[in-house]
């Protein structure tokens, strides 16, 4: 996916800086499709500019960012979420990424850090911020106490291989290099073991795995 291909739609109550961030997307190549002053203003402008990426803060007046994502999750599924937030609070990343945000970035990260954050999450792999993500799996391997739903789909021990990776956070690039196969092959396994969990994409794929223990190993 070039940039020029990516659509993103900017969230924040503080004009200067939705226009600074809208300013410096669009100024690296990539679409700003639309941008929002509130939560409400976004949940209903979503489902008609259709970004690839919604860019959102948390603190949003009467209603917060977790029940924009709720909302504009709920009516565009395949759309991801990056929480571009000023906390860094254990409680406000859990709530975004339960609610189904795909990454989570503090304000303090620089301009070529969001860009690329981005850009990964177009692609569908989860970004944290350095020192969230540990805490995000924390959680996951807490809530994996659950039994395992019987009957659980059958992976080929090569898509079981690239899972295990795609949870440790490695592009499909780096999957290809590792295993000795094009990224393209790593997508096509991708693809199929979200087919067969059925799965939306890559942070419920990580969620999978986390659950079953894969990565750990």
């Amino acid at each position: 996916m070039t940039d020029d291909e990516i659509t993103v739609m900017v969230v924040d109550d503080h004009p200067i800086w939705r226009e600074g961030v809208a300013r410096d997307l669009t100024e690296r190549g990539l679409t700003v499709v639309a941008t929002a002053p509130d939560a409400a203003a976004a949940v209903r402008i979503a489902p008609a500019a259709r970004p690839q990426v919604v860019l959102m803060d948390l603190n949003l007046g009467a209603t917060s960012g977790v029940e924009a994502i709720e909302g504009i999750l709920a009516t565009l599924p395949e759309t991801r979420v990056l929480v571009l937030s000023q906390s860094g609070e254990q409680a406000d990343v859990l709530e975004a990424v339960k609610a189904g945000a795909t990454g989570y970035l503090v304000k303090s990260a620089g301009v070529e850090e969001l860009i690329a954050a981005v850009r990964r999450t177009a692609a569908g792999f989860p970004v944290f911020t350095p020192g969230l993500a540990g805490l995000v799996l924390g959680e996951y391997r807490r809530l994996a106490g659950e039994p395992a739903a019987q009957e659980a789909p059958v992976l080929t021990e090569r898509e079981t291989e690239v899972l295990r990776l795609v949870a440790k956070g490695l592009t499909a690039r780096q999957i290809g290099e590792r295993l000795t196969v094009s990224h393209r092959t790593v997508e096509s396994h991708v693809q199929n073991t979200l087919r067969k969990l059925q799965l939306h994409n890559r942070v419920q794929l990580v969620r999978y795995a986390i659950d079953q223990g894969l990565a750990d190993d």
